[in-house]
């Protein structure tokens, strides 16, 4: 079975926050079987329970604290409003956020690192030290 790495998790994550913006709907959980099959094409009928609740809690986590999160990223981007941002770079900042401050099994510069790379991969040039100012100023207490 090929394994479904957290990375590969937080690209589902990326992609039904995006979609959420959009429809105000959570994947079900059959959604997001059957994307992780599109990422890990190799793999058995179910990724592993652990990649799923691992997803579940992301989206959910973020969508339930989105007010919250979206008030502390507001206050550390200074001179940009939250809904001028780019929604890849949002919604990579909301998932990073509730990571840092939602998920304790996760170390904070694991969190911003994933996001820094999510970044490099689906945004623009200048985003990911954008994101990784704003994350630094986040997870610092």
């Amino acid at each position: 079975m090929k394994h479904v790495t957290r990375r590969q998790a937080r690209e589902y994550v990326l992609q039904a926050l995006f979609s959420y913006e959009f429809t105000q709907t959570k994947p079900a959980k059959d959604d997001i079987l059957g994307t992780l099959k599109l990422i890990a094409p190799e793999s058995e009928p179910s990724p592993g329970d652990e990649v799923i609740l691992f997803i579940e809690d992301m989206i959910n986590g973020t969508i339930d604290n989105m007010a919250h999160i979206d008030e502390i990223i507001q206050r550390r981007s200074k001179n940009w409003d939250i809904e001028r941002l780019a929604c890849v770079d949002r919604n990579i900042l909301r998932f990073a956020v509730y990571e840092i401050l939602y998920r304790n099994d996760i170390p904070r510069n694991v969190s911003i690192n994933e996001a820094v790379e999510l970044a490099k991969k689906y945004s623009t040039q200048d985003s990911y030290s954008f994101i990784n100012g704003i994350l630094d100023k986040i997870q610092k207490p």
